[in-house]
């Protein structure tokens, strides 16, 4: 099949392709940069430069593609609108990345007792609403002539396989360890993040694309944890003594910013991947607590 990717040269896109390539296909990828160009025509990726506002270019590489992978920005509807206008009436998959963080709650490091599956309603925070509408759109093409399909990851962990090998969250609290010589939280890092790993998510994209019906939604997680259980492996990991530290909101702000603390590093998002399991999803890579201390984390800090 000829796949076209956007976020090629990023850690899911870049991953997604790499896989999809091993499995036999022939992957074109949006970059934004000849540099970028050269990094993913070295992993086996057609390049197109252009970046999600250049709906044309978009529109084109759609159209030349029998599968569409939007991996590149959960919220950016320009691209969206252009991808789904030139699949309309063609029949042709479109999986369309978006994050959990869109049952996420503002909780100050928190901990939330609310789960949520596939089947759940969702009452978003402001900040994720625009998101959720966006979803809730590209679901809505089911009855135009195309299959969107929605995949929707929790925290995501893990070496990926593309030029950029690295997530957001453990890589930030990984860093700031080192910075400070011991793991820090926002609040009393209570909150709870479901998660799942790099190479678990792949394979649900390859099944999604192989198997999904048009307008499904999938959750992907394998497990969860707090955050102040992900710092206390990230110590043990480094080989720092003693509990992480908590940060007030203030000071995890000035590390990660405003946004990025209060809907992500501090809030809860737990998610049921029940719809992927019925597919025949079988997520089975190392969980997030064994990756930071026996995995490729422990590798990446050059630790024995």
């Amino acid at each position: 099949m000829k796949i076209f990717c956007t976020g090629a040269s990023g850690y899911i896109g870049g991953s997604v392709a790499a896989h999809l390539i091993a499995a036999g296909h022939q992957v074109t990828g949006l970059v934004r940069s000849p540099e970028k160009a050269e990094a993913v025509r070295a992993r086996g990726i057609q390049p197109v430069l252009g970046t999600l506002d250049d709906g044309e270019t978009l529109a084109q590489a759609a159209q030349a593609a029998d599968i569409v992978v939007n991996a590149a920005s959960a919220d950016h509807r320009g691209a969206v609108e252009s991808l789904l206008g030139a699949l309309a009436g063609s029949g042709k998959p479109f999986i369309h990345t978006s994050g959990s963080s869109i049952v996420g709650t503002r909780a100050r490091g928190e901990r939330s007792d609310a789960i949520f599956d596939e089947d759940a309603p969702i009452t978003p925070s402001p900040a994720r609403a625009a998101r959720v509408a966006l979803n809730e759109f590209i679901l809505s093409h089911r009855d135009k002539g195309c299959r969107p399909v929605i995949i929707c990851p929790s925290l995501i962990y893990g070496l990926g396989h593309g030029a950029n090998p690295d997530s957001v969250q453990v890589p930030l609290l990984i860093k700031l360890a080192r910075k400070r010589g011991n793991a820090a939280h926002a609040g009393p890092g209570e909150n709870i993040w479901s998660n799942v790993h790099i190479d678990d998510l792949v394979t649900l994209y390859a099944l999604a694309i192989e198997k999904a019906l048009a307008g499904a939604f999938y959750f992907a997680e394998n497990g969860e944890n707090s955050m102040r259980e992900a710092c206390e492996a990230i110590n043990r990991m480094l080989g720092f003594a003693g509990p992480p530290a908590a940060m007030s909101m203030a000071e995890a702000a000035a590390e990660w910013g405003e946004g990025t603390t209060e809907d992500t590093m501090a809030s809860n998002s737990r998610v049921r991947a029940k719809r992927a399991r019925q597919l025949g999803w079988k997520p089975n890579a190392r969980e997030l607590i064994e990756e930071i201390e026996q995995g490729c984390y422990r590798e990446q800090a050059g630790r024995p």
